[in-house]
């Protein structure tokens, strides 16, 4: 930290305390909730600053587009190319979440093979 710097943010606190200004703050007298739990100690200050600017780890940006691709799966009805196409793509991003988590990609296969065979047999 900048030197003498924290002198001049303990004394802000000071003052806010003295005035009040901390007595009703949401949350108060609970923990703070952890954030990064999952990320170590040394890296969780770059991990705010990255998840900040709207950076993801992989393995969030690739959940977030199975999402999205379930979704759209479940709106196209009728069975036909579209569907074929957006099954595919569900497929790749499901293989390569297994494969940033370092699971096999036969558990994959095996899961969208499971998965397809419960939407037929419920359709």
């Amino acid at each position: 930290m900048i030197p003498g710097f924290q002198a001049i943010v303990e004394e802000r606190i000071k003052k806010a305390q003295k005035k009040g200004e901390f007595d009703n703050l949401p949350g108060k007298g609970k923990p703070l909730p952890v954030e990064a739990a999952n990320v170590p100690e040394e890296l969780r200050m770059a991990h705010k600053i990255l998840k900040n600017a709207g950076f993801l780890p992989p393995q969030v940006e690739v959940k977030k587009q199975i999402t999205q691709t379930r979704e759209l799966l479940d709106s196209i009805e009728a069975p036909g190319p579209e569907k074929t196409r957006v099954q595919k793509r569900l497929n790749y991003l499901l293989t390569k979440l297994d494969t940033l988590k370092g699971d096999s990609c036969t558990a994959a296969l095996a899961r969208d093979q499971y998965r397809n065979a419960m939407i037929k047999k419920l359709s």
